[in-house]
């Protein structure tokens, strides 16, 4: 039994980062048996004894029965470890009246108490077959809201920020939310558009999680609550495969507070990686949808791993699983 195994361990070695790496082989998470959930234990210091408070944590609704490395395990600054098991009825999983939802709770408790990013998963995609990962942009894919970015600029900043805000929690539906932002920038020159999009900080991780999953094969993509004007640049800029977002209606270098063209809402985000996955024939098992927003959850929803992504605290809750500590590349670790 895994616990067993913890708890053999040397008083001296439980706080030994190298320790684990005698103890354990490697091994691809795919070779998963029949009706195991698989728990992921990331940190960039993991030692056993992070590794049994964990599991330990979870015994209330994770019954550990096996113990080793992922293979990407500190072959990109992070440790690694899978724990493959069964979730009990207690795990919330379906989330019916009669049942308690404990998992996410414990999962965001034990990640910010132990520092390290947890998921649990019944299945996975797989890295080594050919995929599709479709990233919202602003906030999840470059480190900022490129409307609000727009609007400090023109002066309403504080006023656009909120809106973005209550819509990213779900507080306001997203169309009227955007509307109203984008209205608020009516007079706007475009060249403080260019500024910005001359300057976009790139989230860290982005740039190797695209080499690694381009070398595998992988189909990328934006789909995006954000501006052609700056999803364009990103696409072409990272070598992504497609970009979906609004467009703003700029006439003679001015913007006039409108957008043209469907809104691109949860709905549409959705739809997106369904049609991107049957235009380039990915198996519907080998599609990730990843953002930060609630108006991601739809298109997480839609795809077999929901990522979020330094997310609102319902997405956390609600995403497949969260990255809320590491960088973008974490994503691979929740890949067989």
């Amino acid at each position: 039994m895994v616990i067993t195994f913890l708890n053999d361990i040397p008083p001296h070695a439980m706080h030994d980062t190298s320790f684990l790496s005698t103890q354990l082989t490697t091994k691809s998470s795919s070779e998963n048996e029949a009706g195991l959930s698989i728990l992921t234990v990331i940190g960039q210091a993991l030692t056993p004894y992070i590794v049994s408070q964990v599991v330990e944590g979870l015994g209330e609704v994770f019954e550990a029965t096996s113990i080793h490395f992922h293979p990407l395990h500190n072959k990109l600054g992070d440790g690694v470890v899978v724990v493959k098991g069964r979730l009990s009825e207690n795990a919330g999983v379906q989330k019916t009246a009669s049942v308690p939802a404990l998992l996410p709770s414990l999962i965001t408790t034990l990640s910010a108490r132990y520092h390290v990013d947890l998921g649990i998963q019944d299945t996975q995609p797989s890295l080594n077959e050919p995929g599709l990962l479709v990233m919202d942009m602003d906030s999840t894919l470059i480190d900022i809201e490129c409307i609000d970015e727009i609007a400090k600029l023109a002066g309403v900043g504080e006023q656009v920020a909120a809106v973005t805000e209550q819509a990213m929690r779900g507080e306001i539906a997203f169309n009227d939310s955007l509307n109203h932002r984008v209205a608020c920038l009516d007079g706007v020159p475009e060249h403080q558009l260019q500024q910005i999009r001359d300057s976009l900080p790139i989230m860290p991780g982005v740039q190797l999680l695209i080499a690694i999953l381009k070398q595998h094969n992988w189909k990328l993509a934006i789909a995006s609550g954000g501006f052609t004007y700056f999803a364009n640049h990103l696409k072409a800029r990272l070598n992504l495969d497609e970009a979906v977002s609004n467009t703003l209606v700029i006439e003679q270098g001015i913007l006039t507070g409108e957008v043209s063209g469907e809104i691109v809402n949860a709905e549409v985000k959705a739809r997106t990686v369904k049609a991107l996955a049957e235009r380039w024939e990915i198996p519907s098992n080998q599609t990730v949808a990843m953002g930060d927003g609630a108006n991601d959850l739809v298109m997480m929803a839609e795809s077999a791993l929901g990522v979020a992504c330094h997310g609102k605290p319902v997405v956390n809750e609600k995403a497949d699983v969260a990255i809320r500590l590491g960088s973008l590349h974490c994503l691979l670790y929740f890949l067989s």
